[in-house]
């Protein structure tokens, strides 16, 4: 692949003046410039859009913009960890530990002394915080 082309916010302008002119097509100057008549558009769009504000900087990310899509990228990747682990609580019947339900159950089906259950049943609520 091949460097990506930066052009200077006075080049752009200028580009953008000599199509609203008329005086040559908007093909004829992309060829001349080396550049897509899609992007004259495009820069004709932004200019009406924004006035002389248009093009601000050389197009290079400041030191703020790169920390701002840095922390973008982590807000997604922290929010995507929380959705997970959300779903896995949701999908545990919203006990911390659904083998001690079994196993009151268990103990219970078994006819054990009531002392036993009741512990393994302290145990189930503690995990939860119920207690």
């Amino acid at each position: 692949m091949g460097t990506r082309k930066q052009f200077t916010p006075e080049f752009k302008r200028e580009a953008v003046q000599v199509v609203e002119s008329g005086s040559r097509s908007a093909s004829e100057l992309a060829r001349e410039l080396g550049v897509r008549r899609n992007q004259l558009y495009k820069w004709q769009r932004e200019f009406q859009a924004r006035g002389t504000g248009a093009f601000p900087g050389s197009g290079a990310r400041t030191e703020r913009t790169t920390e701002i899509a840095r922390l973008k990228r982590e807000l997604a990747r922290v929010t995507e960890e929380r959705d997970i682990l959300r779903k896995a609580a949701v999908g545990s019947g919203g006990a911390c530990n659904s083998g001690l339900q079994y196993s009151r159950w268990r103990l219970k089906s078994q006819r054990l002394p009531r002392t036993l259950v009741q512990a393994s049943r302290d145990r189930v609520q503690i995990c939860l915080g119920v207690a």
